[in-house]
């Protein structure tokens, strides 16, 4: 069992992606004790981002910029690359669209100002970024073309993010420390920091810190805590992550240091899920290969045969994190994926191979039907008669629009919605027919990755305000999943990781440089 000191200058609370960038910031501006604790054992380290594909969003200039980043494109292959330069703009607007223009604008202006400043850092402390060709590029004509904003992933997903992380904390003198979870706190005399009760091992030690920077995640993992915030229905749906973002740090930070909740406590991050996968815990070896999320390629239909969602509403980077809301909401909380052969070839193999998720396959829509009706489908002639519907509105919007090009790399404006026959419900983007067999359904659910409702910080230090008095309470931080106000209802893929880096490194250097500044001002005396 790793020894815990009993002072250290900077405690961080949670070992994620903020809770490593935190640290790495803290101990590069001049902290000399750092120390990382997190509940969970050595072997879940990483909290909810070991779970993640990797993907930061960031600012950029284009193609040029990220290259030097990236490990993984030679000069022969970037000159087949078309990715467009991703501006503060553009990052902001697309903020604000996904979440209603709900988001606190001066964390979001943090967040779009510093995105790419904090992935450059990242890359120099030895985070290895790589561009996302699986997940964000298609190949059109010869040529891979970049999509949604979204670019970047860190080399073997959040497994290697995790990795990296441990092994720069290693390098930079940080102390961590597993299976010790935070029980209570208070300040210490004359606010010259905390006092900190942890359980170690089970053995019941305190620590005292000049700082706590807290990192803890948010309260997916809880079944009592989303049946509460996010509604009925929600303590059935099935955690993405890890099974140790349970919320108790947050209830403790409101309840016992006075912290102000804010943000959208009805609202999470959820996806289309594998119905297949454990329903309680994550799955440390599939990881996020259990998301589905092909969806933009064929169609969704419930139990009851029929469609729910425009599945070409949006690019994927934006829709993916509220349609496990919608499943969420459907009869039985279940649905298929459907695609036909013209497009099943086009997903991801991480997520769609064999050895990952139960196919079912046919040769005609009514053979579909009846072998989804062995897996929980309910009206098999509903299902192919929603199916032969969308046909016929496809093909009625290509005879009105024979110019119309399907390109899945942008919103192409292939849907079907024609004067000849609209649906009630309309696919906007990339309405292809389903009747080329043969047929590929997956059975998916809802899959919880993250709560919305956090807490109030200072956007420039990410000092956690006090509802009362609305300033920062004198050294304490909170960063990552814990922080809310940021997101609302849905967030723009990969901007879950920036934020934590972005308000990671900032609490680092505010905690730091608060110290350099308390010990001047000692020796002055």
């Amino acid at each position: 069992m790793t020894t815990i000191p009993s002072q250290v200058d900077i405690l961080v609370v949670g070992s994620g992606n903020a809770g490593f960038a935190a640290a790495l910031s803290a101990k590069q501006s001049g902290a000399e004790n750092v120390l990382l604790i997190d509940k969970c054992p050595k072997e879940w380290a990483g909290g909810n981002t070991y779970f993640t594909a990797g993907a930061y969003r960031t600012a950029h200039g284009g193609l040029d910029d990220l290259l030097p980043l990236v490990n993984n494109v030679s000069a022969e292959q970037a000159k087949k690359i078309d990715l467009a330069p991703y501006t503060e703009k553009d990052f902001k607007d697309d903020l604000q669209r996904v979440c209603m223009g709900r988001t606190d604008k001066a964390l979001g202006h943090a967040l779009v100002a510093d995105s790419n400043a904090a992935i450059r850092w990242l890359s120099k402390n030895g985070i290895r970024f790589q561009l996302s060709f699986n997940r964000q590029a298609y190949e059109v004509d010869g040529r891979l073309k970049f999509w949604g904003g979204l670019s970047l992933k860190t080399q073997d997903g959040g497994k290697g993010l995790i990795e990296d992380y441990r092994s720069i904390a290693k390098r930079n003198g940080i102390q961590v420390a597993w299976s010790t979870g935070l029980q209570d706190m208070e300040p210490q005399s004359e606010q010259k920091g905390w006092l900190a009760r942890v359980s170690a091992g089970g053995v019941d030690q305190t620590i005292k810190a000049k700082a706590v920077i807290l990192a803890a995640g948010g309260f997916e993992a809880n079944p009592r805590m989303r049946s509460q915030f996010l509604g009925s229905g929600w303590d059935l749906a099935m955690v993405r992550g890890t099974p140790y973002n349970t919320g108790d740090i947050l209830e403790m930070a409101i309840n016992r240091l006075g912290a102000q909740p804010v943000g959208n406590w009805s609202g999470c991050h959820s996806v289309a899920w594998d119905a297949n996968a454990d329903p309680n815990v994550g799955d440390r070896l599939a990881s996020n290969e259990y998301t589905k999320s092909g969806y933009p390629l064929g169609l969704m239909l419930n139990v009851e045969g029929r469609r729910f969602v425009d599945e070409g509403i949006d690019l994927r980077n934006y829709t993916y994190a509220k349609f496990g809301r919608a499943i969420m909401q459907q009869p039985e909380q279940l649905a298929f994926q459907v695609w036909d052969a013209r497009t099943s070839s086009m997903l991801r193999s991480e997520e769609y191979r064999e050895e990952r998720v139960e196919h079912i396959t046919a040769d005609t829509l009514e053979e579909l039907a009846a072998k989804c009706a062995t897996k929980g489908l309910k009206d098999q002639g509903a299902f192919v008669r929603t199916i032969q519907e969308y046909n016929e509105a496809v093909y009625a919007h290509r005879q009105e629009n024979p110019s119309a090009t399907w390109d899945p790399a942008i919103r192409d404006g292939v849907s079907t919605q024609s004067s000849a026959k609209q649906l009630a419900l309309a696919k906007s983007n990339w309405a292809l027919p389903l009747d080329k067999g043969p047929f590929l359904a997956v059975k998916v659910t809802c899959g919880i990755t993250f709560t919305f409702g956090g807490l109030k910080i200072d956007p420039e230090t990410a000092g956690l305000v006090h509802r009362m008095t609305g300033r920062p309470i004198p050294n304490m931080y909170c960063v990552g999943e814990m922080v809310g106000g940021l997101f609302y209802s849905n967030y723009p893929g990969g901007s879950g990781l920036t934020s934590g880096a972005v308000f990671g490194r900032r609490a680092g250097k505010a905690a730091a440089t608060a110290l350099k500044s308390t010990s001047m001002n000692k020796a002055r005396l």
